[in-house]
């Protein structure tokens, strides 16, 4: 296994390769994509800071995203204070942010490879009954709001709404014994 070791712009970019798989993974965890990209350049920017005072990494990717689950975890801390004050948040939207928190902290970056984890998710939402399966994965997967796929499927925003629901609950069951990789999907 090669060890790595930050001493100039060189260097720096070898690991910068790892930008998009982090910032995937944080978009996963944390409420907004501009959240997810200040928290994965702030933790660029500290490792090129702090680059002296590094030593050798031999294992980068367990380097990098440990680093990058503490950030996300300490970002849900402040977020839930903040939230907390200002708003109250959804019944669901609590049952989220609580899973994610959980698993974020369970998440072993060793676990799993990014194969292994997209099959084990693939196989559970292909056990969904198929139309909500549909908009689970136009909801998780392409990003789409609730209004949108309800307009695009010609039913209620309620329906589309009580089919996550149901969707999540039945992944939770499912993935039960993977609640860390759950978290990619919710």
């Amino acid at each position: 296994m090669e060890s790595y070791k930050i001493t100039d712009d060189k260097d720096f970019s070898k690991i910068y390769v790892y930008f998009p798989k982090m910032l995937r993974f944080a978009q996963e965890y944390v409420v907004s994509k501009e959240e997810s990209e200040n928290i994965v350049q702030d933790l660029f920017l500290y490792l090129w800071e702090s680059r002296e005072t590094l030593g050798a990494i031999s294992n980068m990717n367990a380097f990098l995203f440990t680093l990058l689950k503490n950030r996300c975890i300490d970002f849900y801390r402040r977020y839930g204070r903040f939230e907390g004050k200002n708003q109250s948040l959804s019944q669901i939207q609590e049952e989220e942010l609580h899973l994610k928190m959980e698993a974020l902290q369970e998440f072993d970056v060793n676990m799993f490879t990014v194969n292994e984890i997209e099959e084990i998710i693939d196989r559970a939402i292909n056990n969904l009954p198929e139309k909500c399966q549909k908009i689970f994965v136009l909801s998780r997967m392409e990003g789409l709001k609730h209004k949108e796929i309800a307009e695009q499927l010609n039913i209620s925003a309620n329906t589309v709404q009580n089919h996550i629901a149901t969707a999540l609950r039945k992944l939770k069951i499912e993935l039960k014994d993977y609640l860390s990789l759950f978290i990619f999907i919710i």
